[in-house]
């Protein structure tokens, strides 16, 4: 008997073998490994590519969206506008008037063809549609801009090679976990005179319709590993962008529908599910039973909404409460220089920029000097503002704001009852002279005004927190994390004793932490094959990318056995 039907079309998959191959080696030594050059002038792109994408996005304003092979029954304008220009997108793209069509294309498009591949073949395919989407880096680099308010060199790395390192990362593991035990074994068992003779097949299969719910912030880099885990586990995906940052996901869905089509394959196997922020989709689509896997990044409220759905899978990044705890360090000036990076990065908009900063009243060692709690303070806020001030630093760091309600949280943090440090202040951006922008705020506060820092308070704010003592601010920190949860945390502290305890500490409560950074690593940053992005056990997100759990849940694995 054959057992399981499987088409095998490997062809891509041969052609991109050595590609899985280094990505799962690197992914297991965890050592520095990137599939995609994270320089827009590397050989490997073109030379002129940041221009004839400009080129493009400008004439696609007003008009349609017209790379993506999907039906529809009407068409979404979109709400998009650019925080740079402020000026509104108006991106037409194909779309359903009634939801649940999407989910229907998605269930239909994979039962087409793509369950009943072998994972090779849809590693190969997958692979290939990775190749395609870095064709598009800089016009997705440029879309991204122009949606989130990212700086365009962040835009270009965090949407395009390191997102796409995130997704070869998951489809790299994908694979090795769905080819982990045999497809076809002989199981005998001796009975006495008799032995029983079982041929077992295994297969590995698809829960069901897979629905991606992106961000406003990084659309592409929190959702890509996502939608490419569900789509090699044989899944159908739904991906639903943020009203607001539609088109560096249509970019992304196109350049997969592409391949798809072309190795024949319905293009819908996944589909792009876009919507109007006073007509929103999401919770239409999660509630229908056909859809079995749910990415979402964004807010507390709906993210615990998703998790409480019965009979699905959930994979989720919410909010949490970063914090920074000092106690000592080496060199003040390279300390606050580091910090102050950390939180003027895209102003603060990154889930792991950091928050809350703890200082002991009692002062910071620094070398063999302690150095005044004020000392320590006024280093960070001048820190910051010289480098959100500075005429060429400042816009290629700080960006835009995406959001007109960031904007605003920002504006009013000397209404949050501490004593404001620094104000928030709009800087002039020297290219898009109407860019919504804005530096970050420090505001001090008493360690009694929990209320304020065991929140998330999301965009440029940083909450300066004077405490009795370095086991103080550790309390406060962990505290934060059990109540709100957080997707990172730093520690200076040059005494290698407390170092071990604190890092047991933070492990304790499921949260990475960094050490006494002071040159070019900041803890806002997360590297693929190396860095797990969240842990999955604290508040912030029940899951990580990329651990084992996230690529296996997203399938079963089904045995069929044949007596012989």
């Amino acid at each position: 008997m054959k057992g399981f039907t499987q088409l095998d079309v490997s062809r891509l998959f041969s052609k991109h073998k050595s590609r899985i191959e280094e990505a799962l080696a690197a992914y297991h030594r965890r050592d520095f490994y990137a599939a995609y050059p994270e320089m827009p002038n590397d050989p490997a792109y073109p030379a002129d590519g940041e221009k004839t994408a400009r080129e493009r996005f400008n004439a696609l304003i007003g008009k349609r969206f017209d790379d993506l092979y999907q039906k529809g029954d009407t068409q979404v304008v979109s709400a998009e506008v650019s925080p740079y220009t402020l000026e509104e997108l108006k991106i037409g793209y194909t779309a359903f008037k009634d939801p649940k069509d999407y989910v229907e294309a998605a269930e239909h498009g994979a039962r087409m063809l793509w369950i009943n591949s072998t994972p090779e073949s849809r590693v190969g395919v997958l692979a290939e549609a990775l190749e395609r989407i870095k064709d598009a880096f800089f016009d997705i680099a440029v879309a991204t801009q122009h949606t989130t308010g990212q700086p365009y060199m962040m835009a270009f790395q965090a949407s395009g090679p390191h997102a796409a390192d995130r997704a070869l990362e998951a489809l790299a593991l994908s694979y090795q976990e769905q080819t982990r035990f045999p497809n076809k074994v002989r199981w005998e068992k001796p009975m006495g005179k008799t032995t029983a003779v079982i041929e077992k097949h295994f297969r590995a299969m698809p829960r069901g319709v897979a629905l991606a719910i992106a961000c406003s912030t990084f659309p592409v880099w929190n959702s890509l590993p996502g939608i490419f885990a569900s789509l090699a586990a044989g899944n159908g995906v739904i991906v639903k962008p943020h009203p607001g940052a539609i088109l560096p996901l249509a970019i992304c869905v196109a350049k997969i529908q592409q391949v798809l089509k072309q190795e024949g394959y319905e293009a819908e196997v996944c589909i792009l599910a876009p919507d109007l922020p006073d007509a929103p989709i999401a919770k239409i689509l999660c509630e229908r039973k056909e859809v079995k896997i749910i990415d979402f990044t964004g807010g507390n409220e709906f993210g615990a909404y998703i998790e409480s759905l019965p009979g699905k899978v959930t994979f989720t990044e919410k909010a949490g409460a970063n914090s920074i705890v000092i106690d000592s360090t080496t060199d003040l000036k390279l300390m606050a220089q580091n910090i102050a990076f950390s939180l003027c990065l895209y102003s603060g908009q990154m889930c792991t920029a950091p928050q809350n900063i703890f200082i002991s009243e009692r002062g910071v060692l620094v070398g063999d000097r302690l150095a005044s709690y004020d000392e320590v303070v006024q280093a960070l806020v001048d820190a910051v503002k010289a480098l959100s001030t500075h005429p060429k630093a400042g816009p290629a760091i700080c960006g835009a704001i995406q959001s007109p309600q960031t904007l605003e949280r920002a504006k009013n943090a000397g209404n949050f009852g501490g004593k404001l440090l620094l104000e928030a202040a709009p800087y002039t951006h020297p290219e898009f002279p109407n860019a919504r922008t804005c530096t970050p705020a420090i505001v001090e506060l008493s360690s009694m005004r929990s209320d304020l820092f065991y929140r998330e308070c999301f965009g440029p704010v940083a909450f300066v927190v004077k405490t009795d003592s370095f086991e103080h601010s550790m309390a406060l920190a962990k505290i934060a994390v059990e109540k709100t949860g957080a997707l990172s945390a730093s520690v200076y502290c040059t005494n290698d004793d407390r170092n071990e305890l604190t890092m047991d500490s933070f492990a304790e409560v499921h949260t990475v932490v960094a050490f006494n950074l002071l040159g070019q690593v900041y803890m806002n940053q997360n590297a693929a094959f190396s860095d797990f992005h969240a842990t999955g056990g604290n508040a912030a997100a029940n899951a990580s990318i990329t651990d084992v759990p996230f690529v296996t849940r997203r399938f079963t694995i089904v045995e069929a056995k044949v007596a012989v």
